[in-house]
Formats: C-alpha cells, sequence, structure tokens
C-alpha cells in the first residue's frame, strides 16, 4: 500500500471515529468574530486589550509536542500561527485534537498574543472541525511544480502557489476595473447569443451542438462581432460585452479552446480613435491596479505612457529583420522568404496568410 493510500485510509478512519462520537465533521456554518486577514490588521488592539476572537482557516503546518500544539491556518492568503495546549481547552475538546490533520478546516477561539520571535499567535481556548480533508496535500505542496498536475487540478494549484491565488485575484479585480472605465465613457454592457446559426465575426473553426427543439444544428460562438454591430445598427452607439468565446483548435498551457474577450464597439469613430481610446484605457487599468505605468514581463519593463508605437506588419518586419519593404512588396520574393521560414505554400495561399507567417516568424514576440 502506498503512503498516500495509508495515510487516505488513517483520514477515513478519524472520519469515521468523529462521527462515531457525535461529532459533524462538515458543520454548515460557523460564526467568526474576525477573518485572519483583521487580526492582522487589528494586532495591536487585539492584544492590548486581550480580546476574544474566533477566526477560522485551512491547517497548513502542524508542530505537535504531546500536551501542546503549534500550527498555522491560512484563509484568502493570510495565515496566522495558532497554539494548543491541553490546560488551555476543555479535556473532552483537546481529545480531539489527534484527529486533525494538515489541509483540514478548523475554528479557534481565544486570544492574541506575540511570541518572542514576533509572531502574531491565538492562544486557542477553544476549537472546532469545519471540514476535514480525506485527501493528503501533495508532498512538498508548498511551491508546487509539476505543470500538468497544476493545471488539471487547479485547486491545488491555488493551495499551493501563492502567486496563482494573486494573479485569480488581479485578474478579477481587472474585470471589474474594465467594466467601470468603458461604463464611465458611456458605453453599456451587453449580452449577445453564445449559440448562432452561422459562426462569424473571426476565423476560427467552431463547436457545433444540436437545438433538439428546432432541430437545427448551432455554433457556439468564436465571436460577439457581428451581433454588437447589429446593436450599433439598432441605434446603441457604444456597447460592449465581456463574454466567453469557444474556438475549436487545440489545447495547451498557453491556449484554451473556452477563453473570455472583450468586445466594443463606438459609433462616429474609427480605428484611430479606438487605439487612442485602448491606450488611455491600458493606462488607467494599470495605475489602478498597480500603481504606476510600467509593466515587468518575462525580464522586461513594459512602459504604457501614451502615445504607444504604432507598427503595420511590414513596418514591424523591417525593423525586425534585414528584410526590406520591396523583398516584401515582391510577391515571388515574398514566397520564398515564407518557405525559408518554413511556411507551406499553395496556389491558392493568400498573399495575407503568406504577410502574417513572416510577421509572426520575425516580428511578433518583439
Amino acid at each position: 500500500m502506498s503512503n498516500k493510500t495509508d495515510e487516505f485510509s488513517q483520514r477515513k478512519n478519524k472520519l469515521s471515529e468523529l462521527r462515531n462520537n457525535g461529532i459533524d465533521p462538515y458543520p454548515p456554518r460557523t460564526e467568526l468574530t474576525h477573518p485572519i486577514a483583521e487580526l492582522i490588521q487589528q494586532k495591536d488592539d487585539l492584544v492590548s486589550n486581550e480580546t476574544n476572537i474566533t477566526t477560522a482557516g485551512r491547517i497548513i503546518s502542524w508542530r505537535g509536542h504531546g500536551k501542546t500544539c503549534f500550527a498555522h491556518i491560512e484563509s484568502n492568503g493570510d495565515k496566522i500561527q495558532i497554539y494548543l495546549r491541553k490546560d488551555k481547552i476543555d479535556a473532552d475538546v483537546f481529545k480531539y485534537i489527534k484527529s486533525l490533520d494538515v489541509g483540514d478546516f478548523i475554528q479557534v477561539s481565544g486570544k492574541l498574543f506575540i511570541t518572542r520571535t514576533g509572531e502574531l499567535t491565538v492562544l486557542v481556548s477553544n476549537f472546532k472541525l469545519l471540514s476535514k480533508s480525506l485527501r493528503p496535500l501533495p508532498e512538498k505542496w508548498h511551491g508546487l511544480k509539476d505543470v500538468e498536475a497544476r493545471y488539471r487540478q487547479r485547486y491545488l494549484d491555488l493551495i499551493a502557489n501563492s502567486d496563482v491565488r494573486r494573479i485569480f485575484c488581479l485578474r478579477s479585480r481587472l474585470i471589474q476595473e474594465i467594466r467601470s472605465y468603458l461604463n464611465q465613457n458611456g458605453f453599456m454592457e451587453v449580452e449577445t447569443p453564445m449559440m448562432q446559426p452561422i459562426p462569424g465575426g473571426a476565423a476560427a473553426r467552431p463547436f457545433i451542438t444540436h437545438h433538439n427543439t428546432l432541430n437545427m444544428d448551432l455554433y457556439l460562438r468564436i465571436a460577439p462581432e457581428l451581433y454588437l454591430k447589429r446593436l450599433l445598427v439598432g441605434g446603441f452607439e457604444r456597447v460592449y460585452e465581456i463574454n466567453r468565446n469557444f474556438r475549436n483548435e487545440g489545447i495547451s498551457t498557453e491556449h484554451n479552446p473556452e477563453f473570455t474577450m472583450l468586445e466594443f464597439y463606438m459609433a462616429y469613430a474609427d480605428y484611430n480613435c479606438l487605439m487612442e481610446f485602448t491606450e488611455n484605457m491600458f493606462c488607467d487599468l494599470a495605475q489602478k491596479l498597480l500603481g504606476k505605468q510600467q509593466l515587468e514581463y518575462n525580464g522586461q519593463t513594459i512602459e504604457l505612457t501614451p502615445p504607444w508605437d504604432k507598427l503595420s506588419m511590414v513596418d514591424a518586419i523591417v525593423k525586425y529583420s534585414d528584410i526590406t519593404e520591396a523583398d516584401l512588396a515582391d510577391r515571388l520574393k515574398r514566397k520564398e522568404i515564407a518557405q525559408k521560414l518554413g511556411m507551406q505554400i499553395k496556389k491558392d495561399t493568400p498573399d495575407g496568410k503568406i504577410l502574417v507567417h513572416i510577421f509572426e516568424e520575425l516580428a511578433e514576440d518583439k
């Protein structure tokens, strides 16, 4: 029997023992006086006033010493140390300490104090199991590195990697601020059909589904563009949608066939207006979310302050390679360049597709 299987069996036995003793290992609710974040923020007042507090979190570390135990619990990325002593907890409660494991959620009550090493700690007077974890966390889960495990079991990734939780939270705030920016600039948020009779608005392979009542095939949308433009025709001058789109075209850690897209449309404006609007929106988002106009990415600093460089594909290829504008204007020369870059060209391959391939190979990553 593997160690993980053995530990799973041990935890199931603990679960059965708790239930046999009349303890609900999954109570539906609990009452807290302070989440962990508030304990940290208000620690000076709570310590000096010897305030009785009740908080909760997941056990992420455990050090038992017979009649005393130290542990850390975590909630929403914030953690605090707890100190359990046999002489401070009712004996009928303390005996269930052996039923606790790393990964369990518990509620603790008591008073805060600062240890000699300066760590904020709860001297526990009572505790209650809120959720018994049957599956042990992966070994060395602090900093889970296995890419497949991280993406197939995102909950483990969130438990193990604080940076991942931070990105999830940042993404949520980003969507909120995009909505706020567009709303403040007179745009109206709308919802358009997700199942469409004709997949349009982009060039992509769609997912196909079937409508039983209408007895017809429909396509999950690859873009909301056509329906948003119909709203402009109908008289709405500024509309946007933050939506899910579906493209049946492969999958990787950097590409998901189901993804979120923002599209916004503005009447009485051309692409120059939209580029300027986009620049200003990105700067507003960066300032609100990061407090600055610079992004750090892959060791490079990206400056967002307008105006941004604006290059056509031809301009970009010329700038980042030794290919000239004259080379790209010559169809035979352009095909020769693309073939050297690994492109299979047929008689009916469009000129634009050849140019895109050259751009992607030589300039896009710049």
